[in-house]
C-alpha cells in the first residue's frame, strides 16, 4: 500500500501509493488534458468524509456501537457522533439523539484509505458494474455503499449489523470535469458509456 522513500534527514518515510501515483502520473496527464500552465492549478482531492447514518440507534444502543466499531477500523481513526438537531415524532427522535458517525480523512490516511476502497473493497461489490457520474456541480463526488463487510478490515463473522454509508470525494476542481478526470486518473472505476443500459 505505501512505498519508502529516503527522507530528507536519511530516515526512511512513507508515501502512500495513490499519493505517489498523483505525484508522478496524474499531475502531468491533468496538466496535458487541461493546458495548465501552472502545476499549482491541477486539481487535488482535499479531503473524503465517510458517513454512517445509524437512525435506528434510537430504539437500539448497540447498533451506534457496532457503527463506532466498524468506521474505526475501515479507517484507523475513531469517528465523530453526530447528534440529531431537530425532534421528529414520527421516528421517536429527539433533539441530541446520537444517529450516525462520520470521519473527516485527510493526508496519508486518506490516500491510504483510497487505495484500499479502489484495489480492495470496490471490487469486491456483488454485480458491480462501474460508479455512476453524478457529480455536484464543484467537482466533488459522492457514493454510497449497502454494507462495511466489502472492506477486509471487517471480520464477516463479528458483523453484529449490515450497515451501509456514504463517502464523499472532496476536490479543489472548479468544474465536475475536471473533478471527474482527476478521480478516473485516481483509479475511480466510472462507468463506461456501453456499461449504461
Amino acid at each position: 500500500m505505501t512505498t519508502t522513500t529516503e527522507a530528507p534527514e536519511g530516515e526512511a518515510s512513507t508515501v502512500p501509493r495513490r499519493q505517489q501515483l498523483y505525484r508522478e502520473k496524474v499531475i502531468a496527464a491533468l496538466r496535458s488534458e487541461f493546458d495548465y500552465p501552472n502545476q499549482m492549478m491541477v486539481p487535488r482531492l482535499q479531503k473524503i468524509v465517510i458517513n454512517m447514518g445509524v437512525g435506528e440507534a434510537v430504539e437500539n444502543k448497540n447498533r451506534m456501537d457496532a457503527a463506532v466499531k466498524d468506521l474505526t477500523a475501515i479507517t484507523g481513526q475513531k469517528p465523530l457522533i453526530r447528534k440529531a438537531r431537530v425532534a421528529v415524532s414520527g421516528f421517536r427522535l429527539r433533539i441530541g439523539y446520537a444517529v450516525g458517525v462520520a470521519v473527516t480523512l485527510r493526508g496519508s490516511r486518506m490516500w491510504e484509505f483510497l487505495d484500499r476502497l479502489v484495489t480492495l473493497a470496490i471490487p469486491r461489490i456483488r454485480d458491480f458494474r462501474g460508479l455512476p457520474k453524478k457529480f455536484d456541480g464543484h467537482g466533488n463526488y459522492s457514493m454510497g455503499l449497502s454494507e462495511q463487510s466489502v472492506f477486509p478490515e471487517i471480520q464477516l463473522d463479528k458483523v453484529e449489523f449490515v450497515q451501509g454509508m456514504d463517502i464523499t470525494f472532496v476536490t479543489d476542481a472548479s468544474t465536475d470535469k475536471e473533478g471527474f478526470a482527476l478521480l478516473t486518473q485516481l483509479g475511480m472505476p466510472f462507468q463506461k458509456e456501453s456499461d449504461k443500459n
